[in-house]
């Protein structure tokens, strides 16, 4: 008679159990948070003042560019507008912007677009470059808590007479639960000749290398976002000199969430992925405080980013200038994104 009711049984169990189980998955998933973590090359957030230290003319009011308050005050409610629309009205906890011109902007950014309806603050130095353009960090208090912040110097060995932008270096506590370490970068461009301007690039992958390595001999099993326009490519060797045959890095570029484009950026019929996010290996663990789950970032390319490419086919980023011709765009960069889970 025992046997009779032993199948009945046995199913029932198996169906309690699977209850249970998609229980503690949605209990799990009840638990966790997501917020993003943006780059954005912005194109050029000059504002209109003379800076007699930096070659800034071309963004004034007499330059050759006509740049004027009325299209600074665009060029800031646009760019808000891309960083609002990145989190769809939930902007990211922490943006990493290059091509800024100085404090001010960044402080008209935060207060005079519709960002000032978020907590935002910025971290922002000064760095040597010709043109006066640095790189930022906009991030919500909320979220985040700076508890210590830098800018490294990229020596240019070979010619002490050349300046690029600094590397911006930010720690901090990400929404009370674990220690976040960035690096925000803007290497040399590719302007010129490729085999020097390359050499550029190798030197600033060696010098945040080296402030990488050094991380990890002070902090045990640091949790690390480096992103930046790079000016070169996944599979460059700048950038595989930060990952390869080391798995304490992963540059998550190398699989790209889905997207209808090839890069973030396009120079004449070719696309190019320049804008990159790479993480420490142990974001990657779904069981950490904090982590990615889906190992992916994501190029954010709505159609108010792009315009038709008349003369290369196709599409593009629909730009603030194309040449000196004012157009009234975005930037010549789509921006990217990680998907960050925190266990409350």
């Amino acid at each position: 008679m025992r046997g009779k009711y032993l199948l009945p049984g046995i199913i029932l169990a198996m169906i309690w159990a699977i209850l249970c189980a998609q229980g503690r998955k949605e209990s799990i998933s009840s638990r966790l948070e997501e917020y993003k973590i943006a780059f954005y090359n912005v194109e050029n957030l000059f504002d209109t003042h003379d800076d007699p230290e930096c070659e800034d003319d071309e963004f004034l009011p007499w330059g050759i560019k006509g740049w004027n308050r009325n299209r600074l005050n665009h060029k800031l409610q646009t760019t808000a507008k891309v960083i609002i629309g990145l989190g769809k009205w939930n902007p990211p906890a922490i943006v990493g912007l290059c091509e800024i011109e100085n404090e001010a902007v960044l402080n008209m950014l935060i207060t005079e677009s519709p960002l000032a309806s978020w907590p935002f603050a910025y971290v922002h130095f000064d760095s040597p470059d010709r043109r006066g353009i640095d790189v930022a960090m906009l991030y919500q208090r909320e979220h985040f808590t700076v508890l210590n912040s830098d800018n490294i110097a990229v020596h240019l060995s070979f010619d002490s007479t050349l300046k690029t932008r600094d590397i911006l270096y930010v720690k901090g506590l990400f929404c009370n639960r674990d220690t976040l370490h960035l690096f925000i970068n803007h290497w040399p461009s590719r302007y010129g000749d490729y085999a020097f301007t390359s050499r550029k690039r190798m030197a600033a992958s060696r010098i945040l290398r080296e402030n990488v390595d050094s991380l990890y001999h002070v902090c045990k099993d640091p949790k690390i976002v480096i992103m930046g326009d790079f000016n070169d490519e996944p599979d460059d060797e700048s950038l595989r000199f930060l990952y390869e045959n080391d798995t304490k890095l992963h540059n998550l570029m190398k699989d790209p969430g889905k997207t209808k484009l090839e890069g973030s950026i396009k120079y004449k019929s070719q696309w190019y992925v320049f804008d990159q996010i790479l993480v420490s290996s142990n974001l990657l663990d779904p069981g950490g405080k904090i982590c990615i789950p889906d190992r992916r970032v994501w190029i954010y390319h709505p159609d108010f980013l792009l315009m038709k490419d008349e003369k290369y086919f196709g599409i593009k980023p629909f730009r603030t200038y194309s040449g000196p011709r004012y157009i009234g765009g975005y930037s010549d960069h789509l921006p990217v994104f990680i998907k960050l889970k925190v266990e409350n």
